[in-house]
């Protein structure tokens, strides 16, 4: 099998990093591009004796660590107000916090995996995680609206958001429903499933509900790799079903730490 099989199933899932990372669809997908070139361009420099998701990570990782220094032309990835507010937070907080947590909360490697990832001693992936947690829920608070037809599964997310200290504005089942507890409470946060209770799309309730005002969104899906595929216009920020609570958990921090309305006063 060539190391393009090999590594094909992974790129749907290292989309979801790199968005989550970067807040943005069409930023994170540019990182993985430049990933994707940099492995073409020198094969031989791939990771040896290592799993291939792991490798291809690894390949990223590098990409994403050069973007943070002066050579890697990524000024198209950084000009909008977006990527501003996160560097703002950035100064708060270790950028090897935020890819501890995501890599382990989201992308479910594990410790000693994520010090492979980030180059750091095992023994440090523990604390990073625990401070990129605590510095995010510090920062952020927002009144959220989950979109889910499933009972259980609402009321688990109910949980996590307000364990994490925000508040539910509404549960909707149903597209319409959705966009009526919208208008009637403006949310600072959707959490929405993709498939609803008539087999209406909570897609379609999010682009009416952004029809009128702003709003991070956060989709649930059991099919990620349809909302992967870095070909149209697609979610920034995705949890795959079943889900984790860590997984809700740190997804809910990311898409917060973007807002804007969430930045906090100087």
């Amino acid at each position: 099998m060539s190391l393009g099989q090999q590594l094909a199933p992974h790129l749907p899932f290292l989309r979801r990093y790199g968005r989550a990372l970067t807040g943005s669809q069409s930023h994170g997908d540019k990182y993985v591009r430049a990933t994707l070139e940099a492995i073409v361009a020198a094969p031989d420099e791939f990771p040896k004796g290592v799993d291939p998701r792991l490798g291809l990570y690894r390949m990223f990782q590098a990409i994403w660590g050069s973007a943070n220094h002066d050579d890697f032309d990524d000024h198209d990835l950084r000009s909008d107000d977006q990527e501003s507010i996160a560097r703002a937070r950035l100064a708060r907080m270790t950028p090897l916090s935020r890819q501890a947590l995501l890599l382990t909360a989201m992308e479910g490697f594990t410790p000693e995996d994520t010090a492979y990832l980030i180059e750091v001693e095992p023994s440090e992936v523990d604390a990073l995680v625990a401070e990129a947690m605590a510095e995010i829920e510090k920062q952020t608070r927002a009144r959220v609206l989950i979109i889910e037809d499933e009972p259980i599964i609402a009321m688990d997310i109910e949980t996590i958001v307000r364990d994490l200290g925000h508040d539910v504005t509404g549960v909707a089942v149903t597209r319409d429903e959705a966009v009526a507890l919208a208008m009637e409470d403006r949310p600072g946060l959707v959490l929405a499933d993709i498939q609803l209770a008539d087999d209406s799309s909570g897609i379609d309730a999010v682009k009416d509900i952004l029809a009128e005002f702003d709003v991070p969104v956060i989709f649930i899906t059991a099919f990620p790799e349809r909302l992967l595929t870095g070909e149209r216009p697609e979610p920034t920020f995705l949890i795959t079903k079943p889900f984790q609570r860590s997984t809700v958990k740190a997804a809910i921090s990311q898409a917060l730490f973007f807002d804007q309305s969430t930045v906090p006063a100087a």
